[in-house]
């Protein structure tokens, strides 16, 4: 399942860091990573419950809206 940045009222952003690990268990909500625009600092959470499979965007990349950041292995918890 892929992790797309959601638009967040700016056509740049940049990933300030990523909060969970590749292979970490995740609940659908969990704050995955951070993102940063001129004035704010935004959260990309989790879009269902998972294992973080592959980060495709490192920190510091400069990202737009709809762009995947990684991907997630659904799992039932």
């Amino acid at each position: 399942m892929p992790i797309a940045l959601p638009d967040v009222g700016s056509p740049r952003c940049r990933l300030s860091l990523w909060l969970v690990r590749t292979g970490e268990r995740v609940r659908e909500g969990d704050r995955i990573a951070e993102i940063a625009f001129p004035g704010a600092i935004v959260d990309i959470p989790a879009p269902a419950d998972g294992y973080l499979r592959e980060r495709f965007a490192q920190p510091g990349d400069t990202l737009v809206a709809g762009q995947i950041l990684g991907s997630l292995e659904p799992a039932d918890f």
